[in-house]
């Protein structure tokens, strides 16, 4: 039984004009969001089908599952997940989910007597209903046909995030954290990593995948860099999060250091262990204590899912820990009864408030009280374009934009819009916004 999140990554709607903001920006919202709105997953849901009508219908369908509240309640553990029969039938529902024509968005319930949907050759990735809508739709997949057969492989292979194979353990660091600036200079420290991914190669559940799966396996070359994206997938939070520490300068050699990571979703929550940000004692080594508080409403029970620290534990440790629900509900619960520690720096993972109205309603509260109490912050997006109307509605809020760019630590996992195929793939944490308090004009003097 995969976890639910291995077979939908959602996309979201287009983004909107920042001036759709609900209340003025002058002080800290007491609005409270729909509960029903903030759900990332749900937005998503809305985008296929604003895209592929009765898509979300199809994927449902094939995870063995009504409706979206069944599909949350699963994700939640508050109700039975998915299962198959056998593997086989786990990954053929997989590539169904992805069926449907690129061209007309035609699904397979809407084609004619004898239609069936061929997949592309090159890609193993699109479907078409006819040569005609191949043909007509080829001068835009062409742009796109050689990286969508990576993303192909790629989520086949996630599967081995859930078997244990990934993410390999990693070495201690042979350098300061200022002389690592990309993964170029990271890979190096790790000696040779091939003969561990080989490992994984020769592995029983690389031969299960490859068994069951509906397509030939590819060749070593390609499954090799393939593993390697999905740990750079996994490895970009934690290193963004210490690329966010020196860019506010905080030194946990000094004193304990408190990360609040809010609006973390089931991405991040569902499977957690207890050493997933323990690359950080690697980039920190001597650290005197690093605690990791995981706040949103799609926070999923696991090992992480225990109170946070209110006296700082041991030196040279990374303490995670998880609350579900909104982070501005966290604070009051928690913070301001002394019950959680205030937070040195708070990081954000793809926050998406740029793709819908709801989806900023839920964040708004948050923002405001980031802005307020003058919280560090460090929030990353998927894409030039997300960052360009994020950054538009962080000013429209009076944030302090410290600095904004590209990520050096960005996953080289390419992300497919599951809608648009043809989209040119996104990136895990590719840009970053860093904001702190109100914008040095707007301040009382």
């Amino acid at each position: 039984k995969p976890p639910t999140h291995f077979f939908l990554k959602m996309d979201f709607c287009p983004a909107f004009h920042p001036s759709l903001l609900l209340p003025p920006p002058s002080s800290r919202a007491t609005h409270l969001p729909n509960p029903s709105i903030v759900f990332s997953d749900q937005s998503g849901f809305y985008s296929l089908d604003a895209n592929v009508p009765g898509l979300s219908k199809v994927i449902l369908n094939k995870l063995n599952m009504k409706d979206y509240g069944q599909y949350r309640a699963a994700v939640e553990g508050k109700a039975k997940g998915i299962s198959f029969r056998n593997y086989k039938e786990m990954f053929q529902r997989i590539e169904e989910t992805f069926k449907f024509c690129t061209g007309c968005n035609k699904l397979p319930d809407h084609l004619a007597e004898g239609q069936t949907l061929k997949r592309c050759v090159k890609c193993l990735n699109v479907y078409y209903c006819t040569k005609d809508c191949q043909k007509k739709d080829w001068p835009q997949h062409k742009k796109v046909c050689k990286m969508l057969r990576l993303v192909a492989i790629d989520r086949l292979v996630e599967w081995l995030m859930f078997t244990g194979d990934l993410p390999l353990p990693t070495e201690k660091w042979s350098k300061s954290v200022a002389e690592v600036k990309n993964w170029d200079d990271w890979l190096p420290m790790q000696g040779d990593l091939w003969p561990r991914l080989d490992a994984i190669l020769s592995g029983t559940n690389m031969a299960t995948l490859w068994k069951n799966a509906s397509r030939a396996r590819p060749d070593d070359a390609d499954l090799r860099q393939s593993l390697w994206r999905l740990q750079s997938e996994f490895l970009s939070r934690v290193l963004t999060v210490g690329m966010a520490m020196q860019r506010f300068g905080l030194d946990p050699s000094s004193k304990p250091i408190t990360i609040h990571l809010a609006g973390a979703s089931h991405n991040e929550t569902m499977g957690a262990r207890l050493t997933d940000y323990d690359e950080l004692t690697h980039m920190f080594p001597g650290h005197q204590g690093i605690e990791i508080v995981m706040v949103g409403p799609e926070v999923v029970d696991s090992s992480i899912m225990r109170p946070p620290l209110s006296a700082f534990g041991p030196k040279q440790r990374v303490y995670i820990s998880a609350y579900k629900g909104l982070y501005h509900q966290f604070w009051e619960e928690l913070v301001e009864k002394e019950e959680a520690a205030k937070p040195d720096l708070v990081v954000g993972f793809h926050p998406g408030f740029h793709a819908n109205q709801g989806l900023v309603e839920g964040w708004l509260p948050t923002l405001l009280l980031l802005r307020d109490y003058n919280i560090p912050a460090f929030f990353s997006m998927y894409s030039e374009m997300e960052l360009k109307y994020s950054l538009q509605i962080l000013l429209e809020l009076e944030m302090h934009i410290r600095d904004s760019g590209s990520n050096p630590f960005t996953s080289q996992k390419p992300e497919q819009v599951q809608a648009c195929p043809n989209k040119t793939p996104v990136y895990c944490n590719s840009h970053y916004i860093c904001f702190q308090g109100l914008l040095p004009c707007n301040r009382i003097r």
